[in-house]
């Protein structure tokens, strides 16, 4: 996927304000609006220009894309990187699918789920409730076993009086519960939008996510981990000690276990009413002939067991 620079797009300079812009988007739209412009691709431009301004008239949208894509050039090989948005507090205002029909697969891999848009204002009489917000918050799978205080930081797109888009950030003391998983939304009532006309202010929802961990692999509330094993362990059968964040936990390893089995131990997953399983992935790891004793060893092995793991080639 090639990136796309609206700000080419539009032929307008990256501090734009939203006067000048708008201004920049009407002429291009009366050059190249079907109905009207003799060009040759002129359906095309427009659609361009159309997704141009959808994205960079939305002061959300805007800082998001901004801070994606700086130091890229148009029609550079582009992929954004996983979990890109989170930290970005967004008010919602997400694009339909007829509003997004004709946008290019940058936009989509950009914005194509921001179309789900949370509760808006609500109306009582003279007063409205403020429009609910929300995040991505990327948090470490140990949270989910202890469930902690945590300092979460969101940087929300604001506007100033020429018209510029700026991230202004703000500071959030969050209580994380026990057992969260990735996926789950933890609501912070009246951190949203402030309401109108003397309205409560909306809610801001916060989507959690896991970072990369080292070893473990969540997957709902199942965890999976390979478990390297030395040869003797995996042939004789053993008992081995897996760490997690919860505490050690005792595994029985069957005799005769080959790389690639998989153990499944109930309810050592991620906490939870009821918890996930643990989900080992085996992984026989051979010790190196790096010594002469080492090197004596599996000359022995070889004299001695005669095996010969491609037998089942010549049956």
């Amino acid at each position: 996927m090639q990136f796309k620079d609206y700000y080419q797009t539009l032929g307008v300079a990256r501090d734009v304000g939203a006067d000048d812009l708008k201004k920049a988007f009407r002429k291009l739209a009366r050059k190249y609006h079907p109905d009207v412009s003799r060009e040759p691709d002129a359906e095309r431009r427009m659609q361009e220009v159309n997704e141009a301004y959808a994205v960079l008239s939305d002061p959300e949208k805007r800082a998001a894309y901004d801070q994606l894509g700086r130091g890229y050039q148009p029609g550079q090989e582009f992929r954004p990187p996983p979990d890109w948005d989170a930290g970005f507090e967004f008010s919602g205002h997400g694009f339909s699918p007829h509003e997004a029909a004709g946008f290019s697969d940058f936009f989509s891999e950009l914005f194509g789920h921001m179309g789900a848009a949370p509760r808006g204002a609500r109306h009582t009489g003279f007063r409205a409730q403020g429009e609910d917000h929300h995040a991505k918050v990327m948090l470490d799978v140990e949270d989910a076993f202890s469930g902690a205080p945590r300092q979460i930081s969101l940087r929300m797109p604001q506007v100033d009086t020429q018209g510029r888009v700026h991230l202004a950030t703000r500071t959030l003391n969050v209580k994380i519960p026990r057992g969260v998983h990735a996926g789950q939304v933890i609501r912070l009532a009246g951190q949203g939008a402030p309401g109108l006309g003397g309205g409560p202010a909306g809610d801001l929802l916060l989507e959690v996510q896991f970072r990369p961990h080292p070893r473990l692999r969540p997957d709902g509330r199942d965890l999976h981990l390979t478990l390297p094993l030395a040869p003797w362990e995996a042939a004789l059968g053993s008992v081995v000690s897996v760490d997690l964040p919860g505490g050690a936990v005792k595994v029985r390893i069957p005799e005769g276990a080959q790389s690639g089995k998989q153990l499944r131990v109930r309810g050592h997953g991620l906490p939870g009413e009821p918890p996930g399983d643990l989900l080992l992935d085996l992984q026989v790891v051979l010790p190196p002939a790096d010594t002469p004793k080492a090197r004596q060893l599996y000359e022995t092995m070889a004299r001695d067991l005669a095996f010969d793991p491609r037998r089942s080639w010549r049956a």
